[in-house]
């Protein structure tokens, strides 16, 4: 869905907008073909699962502003799948996460536009 990369810049776009309104900061992000992988910091009264609520939410109604025709993939209106990972920093350094992110990242690079099958 994200392999195009004016695809991956409308949806950090959004994902940061987002993140401003409601005092979510991302510090890093990754955008994967079929995911995305953010390291944010959350004020003390937002859990986990509420950041990932307004952020999903608010990225699949301003994605699917921006490409009208997501609508014909996702007829339900569905652009992110029920599941989620999330996590604390606190078992490994905040730095490590933030490279694994942009590593992941970097790795778009690499990938081959259209891989044989």
């Amino acid at each position: 869905m994200f392999g195009k990369a004016e695809h991956r810049n409308d949806l950090r776009e959004v994902l940061f907008a987002a993140a401003k309104r409601h005092n979510i900061e991302i510090t890093e992000s990754g955008i994967m073909p079929d995911h995305v992988h953010l390291v944010v910091r959350l004020k003390p009264t937002m859990s986990q699962s509420e950041a990932v609520r307004l952020l999903k939410g608010a990225s699949s109604y301003g994605m699917f502003l921006k490409h009208p025709n997501y609508r014909l993939r996702y007829p339900k209106g569905h652009l992110w799948s029920c599941g989620n990972f999330k996590d604390s920093v606190g078992r490994v350094q905040q730095s490590v996460v933030e490279r694994y992110v942009r590593e992941q990242n970097n790795l778009l690079d690499f990938l081959p536009r259209n891989p044989a099958l």
